[in-house]
């Protein structure tokens, strides 16, 4: 039945009472699509009503693979932001708190994510080539020992002086590519996994350090970013609402702080 989840989808908005002051961005409910049967089961909330409601099922135009935990444009519901998600998301313990992960992606998406790719050398060149898979298939040097060094160092370290130190050696080494490429992966998954934590803390569950031990590979960029927007938020709290200003800020890195 199309109407099976609804059950669950209420439970949403109950989470959300319990933590929607913890950041502006929760204060937005998003259509909630199951993907079932190779069909989208799309269910979004009721004008001025706190609940969700079955709206329509259409075929997958692509293969989604098994467990997908997602937030895209949703092909033939208006090109709207959704949370993406298979029916197990309501069996796992954290599966709410993973449905408010993909809300703060579609919140990035709807308010700036297009305009700052636009100022990356790598998002324009995977543009031209028409490589929309850039953002997890980048062969960034995780290995490399001078990126695997002070990168470890950043992590480890709780001093915003000496996190932008790293950066700044970071920065040097780095190709201008994989540079972005660690920044935007920073800001875009690090920021979610920042107001995942905070969610995770309201809700006395663990918190998600995914990432952080070598070897390393992309869900590091995760761990750095929430640890590099903590410090940063410490200094200036405005920077955890204002996400534009906030990637220009991760994004010039040690520059500031070393000035």
């Amino acid at each position: 039945m199309d109407s099976e989840h609804l059950e669950h989808l209420q439970k949403v908005l109950e989470v959300q009472a319990a933590i929607e002051d913890i950041h502006p961005f929760l204060a937005k409910l998003y259509p909630i699509v199951v993907v079932e049967d190779g069909h989208f089961l799309i269910y979004d909330t009721e004008p001025d009503s706190r609940q969700y409601r079955f709206v329509q099922r259409s075929p997958t135009p692509m293969p989604i693979p098994p467990g997908v935990r997602a937030a895209f444009q949703m092909p033939g519901y208006g090109d709207r932001m959704a949370c993406v998600v298979t029916p197990d998301v309501f069996d796992e313990p954290d599966g709410y708190v993973t449905i408010f992960h993909e809300f703060v992606h579609c919140q990035q998406s709807e308010r700036c994510e297009q305009q700052l790719k636009g100022t990356l050398a790598i998002a324009r060149k995977a543009q031209a080539a028409n490589d929309a898979m850039w953002e997890i298939t980048h062969p960034f040097p995780y290995t490399a020992r001078d990126f695997a060094q002070p990168y470890a160092a950043f992590l480890a370290g709780d001093d915003l002086h000496e996190a932008e130190a790293a950066r700044v050696a970071l920065r040097a080494v780095l190709a201008v590519e994989d540079y972005e490429y660690m920044v935007w992966e920073e800001w875009k998954e690090g920021f979610a996994r920042f107001i995942e934590n905070r969610i995770r803390r309201r809700l006395g569950r663990d918190e998600n350090h995914g990432g952080k031990a070598p070897p390393f590979d992309r869900v590091v960029f995760y761990e750095g970013g929430a640890h590099y927007i903590q410090m940063l938020g410490r200094q200036d709290p405005e920077l955890v609402t204002d996400i534009e200003r906030l990637f220009a800020r991760m994004l010039e890195g040690g520059q500031f702080g070393l000035a």
